[in-house]
């Protein structure tokens, strides 16, 4: 059996007998060469089976049981291959929801969560830990992270106080890199043996995200900060590849060293000696269509600034897939090419794997328990909350949210704040998702009338974010909003084009916050003063109009509006952001144990108890401005497409809607007109 020095030496000696010994036509004995396949999972949150738990029904588009299905035929179709996981792997569905409330309780789950009892079978190489990793408290990742067959990294995580394993103040909290030595195959059919370094990376805005669980205990490096400490020390451990794994969407070319940076996977791009990138978190796919533009990538070989790199959805719903051609050279393994692609696991309404059923086996017990769990009754409501609407016209699914913090936060005023009108921000969680794959079509509040369970909260709240409450100015509230509006494109007056009312490219959906206790109207015929970051495009911009906060028989507009003080009941992760206006530490006057969904369940439940239902009815406090023109304009925006969606629109359109049945859209989504012209119907 070779190694690499001996296959060296002999290398070397043959071209030096070939040299002295032979005529002008021998040729030399060509470099052996390994190809090397990465396969990766990110974003899986929690969605291990194969299963929708707010239908309560088996989804072919999502979930680690058909991933791994994927995984087992990549694998088979290469000789050399590592297996990856990029983070946010223990929130984000009832499952981790389940396994979190039950934490060191419930024998069901065994001692070992059961997203590791799935990906123990697997055969992992390394995990990588995301930002939502931290959303259930340190204890509990400790204990999570304990279950898991296979290393975990992270390079810019660091120990403040009271830190695990015996790690004092200023040490990296987890393992910075490891460097796995890989028994390989090389083209001639030898055996090698490669090493190949990891290193993982985290949002340093986790110190905001999760204030809560993390103040006082960690601080953050910058992700590109870490990649310069630590990518040397591994090429100098021996280091023949090296793979980053960060956590962390794309990110802009313009400024891409900044280091506070959550989306800073092009600037490690550029960090001499990182050979590929498994990266995640923004829920992209990366090679696509979605980055077209994008300075110095080649989107049909999966490479950014030559170095490839890929990003596989989120759910399971794609495999990342990387493939390295390495060459000895001069004694050491040289990356000399490579590429990268997504692999779906559904296309097109065609399921493209079957499930696995070691997946499922291995968590059986603990689908059981979320089953229950996600069944437990916690009240009624009057009106069916669908979000299908939720991005042109106020809407239940958010108007009930709203409700539940402005109570929350009302009942635990100090004296000192008393007086001081409570607001809420809230913001469609699930609204199509990002528009980027068949599986967002899926992605939208579906809670009937009728009676709730911790599902339907569940539904209704996808995170686990706790209350948190601001204190801010009538001015901050018209930029926050501002801010908000980059949710829609600018729209022509003058155009009788298609116009398509969403921007889905640069703006989230979770940040398109609707505040509740004042009314307002937002104006897409004027230029966004904001972009999706809330960074200024546009001083003079001026979309929200109209905003008003009336207190009996009192009227505040214009300056005295902007003048008022207002407490905004909101989330940790918005609160502590400091993105958009009115928020971050400065803001901050008062945190809540309590998790915004605990809040809502409680609300629906004494709702119940008082009234014998809670009623979501939208009160309508935001719309559109209604446009004037003679131009006839076609006003386009996408919703779900199916019989469910179609009555619910019917039924509660405010504005003229009219859906397009000569149009299909490439995710699956239905494509309506909206008649922005006319005035909405008063309900």
């Amino acid at each position: 059996m070779f190694n690499k020095n001996s296959l060296t030496i002999i290398i070397a000696t043959t071209l030096g007998l070939t040299a002295c010994g032979s005529d002008d036509n021998t040729q030399a004995t060509p470099a052996a060469q390994i190809e090397l396949r990465i396969l990766e999972t990110s974003d899986l949150h929690t969605n291990i089976m194969d299963y929708d738990y707010y239908k309560t029904q088996y989804d072919a588009k999502i979930g680690l049981a058909r991933t791994a299905s994927l995984i087992k035929q990549q694998a088979a179709e290469a000789i050399n291959v590592v297996l990856v996981d990029n983070g946010d792997l223990l929130q984000g569905s009832p499952m981790g929801d389940f396994v979190a409330a039950n934490y060191k309780r419930d024998n069901t789950i065994g001692g070992t969560h059961p997203a590791y009892k799935a990906m123990n079978t697997l055969g992992y190489s390394v995990g990588n830990v995301g930002n939502h990793e931290f959303n259930y408290g340190l204890d509990f990742l400790e204990e999570a992270l304990g279950g898991a067959n296979f290393p975990y990294v992270n390079a810019n995580v660091l120990c403040e106080a009271d830190c695990w394993q015996g790690k004092a103040k200023g040490d990296n909290l987890f393992t910075p890199y490891v460097i796995e030595a890989k028994t390989v195959f090389d083209s001639n059919g030898d055996e090698q043996t490669l090493n190949i370094g990891y290193i993982g990376f985290v949002p340093p805005q986790i110190l905001q995200w999760d204030k809560q669980n993390l103040a006082g205990k960690v601080s953050v490096m910058g992700i590109v900060e870490a990649a310069q400490k630590f990518i040397p020390l591994m090429k100098a451990g021996g280091a023949d590849v090296i793979v980053a794994i960060p956590h962390s969407g794309i990110g802009t070319p313009s400024n891409p060293v900044d280091a506070s940076d959550e989306n800073a996977t092009y600037a490690l791009s550029l960090v001499e000696g990182i050979d590929a990138i498994t990266f995640g978190h923004s829920h992209s796919v990366f090679p696509s269509a979605t980055f077209e533009g994008l300075a110095n990538a080649d989107l049909d070989k999966g490479t950014i600034n030559g170095v490839a790199a890929v990003m596989p959805g989120r759910w399971g719903d794609n495999l990342g897939i990387v493939d390295l051609k390495l060459e000895m050279q001069h004694g050491a393994w040289v990356v000399i090419d490579g590429s990268a692609k997504a692999a779906p696991i559904y296309d097109e309404n065609v399921e493209l794997v079957s499930p696995d059923k070691g997946i499922r086996d291995a968590v059986e017990n603990a689908h059981l328990g979320t089953l229950k769990y996600v069944d437990q009754p916690i009240g009624k409501a009057s009106a069916d909350m669908y979000s299908f609407l939720t991005l042109v016209q106020d809407d239940p699914s958010v108007q009930i949210v709203s409700d539940a913090q402005i109570a929350k936060v009302t009942a635990n005023l100090t004296d000192a704040l008393k007086g001081i009108p409570v607001l809420s921000a809230a913001a469609p969680f699930k609204a199509g998702g990002r528009h980027s794959t068949a599986a967002d079509a899926d992605s939208y509040v579906q809670v009937p009338a009728g009676d709730l369970t911790y599902k339907n909260a569940a539904d209704l709240y996808l995170y686990p974010n706790t209350m948190v409450a601001v204190k801010v100015t009538g001015a901050d509230i018209k930029e926050w909003l501002e801010c908000s509006a980059n949710q829609f494109n600018q729209i022509s007056t003058s155009s009788t084009e298609p116009q398509y009312l969403i921007n889905w490219d640069t703006h989230r959906t979770y940040n398109f916050d609707v505040i509740d206790g004042i009314t307002y109207q937002i104006d897409v015929t004027q230029p966004t003063k904001y972009d999706g970051d809330c960074q200024l495009v546009d001083a003079n911009a001026n979309r929200i109009v109209e905003l008003t906060y009336t207190e009996g028989d009192t009227v505040f507009t214009g300056n005295q509006f902007a003048k008022k003080e207002f407490i905004v009941a909101t989330n940790n992760y918005r609160a502590f952001g400091g993105k958009f206006a009115g928020t971050g530490s400065d803001y901050v006057i008062m945190e809540l144990p309590d998790s915004n969904r605990e809040a809502l369940a409680q609300y629906i439940a004494n709702e119940t108890e008082i009234k014998d239902q809670v009623d979501p009815s939208a009160d309508n406090n935001w719309d559109f401005v209604t446009i004037s023109t003679a131009t006839p304009l076609d006003i386009r925006f996408e919703t779900q497409n199916t019989p469910l969606a179609d009555k619910f629109i019917l039924d509660n359109q405010r504005r003229p809607l009219t859906k397009r049945t000569d149009l299909t859209d490439e995710f699956g989504f239905a494509i309506y007109n909206i008649d922005l012209t006319t005035d909405p119907v008063t309900q």
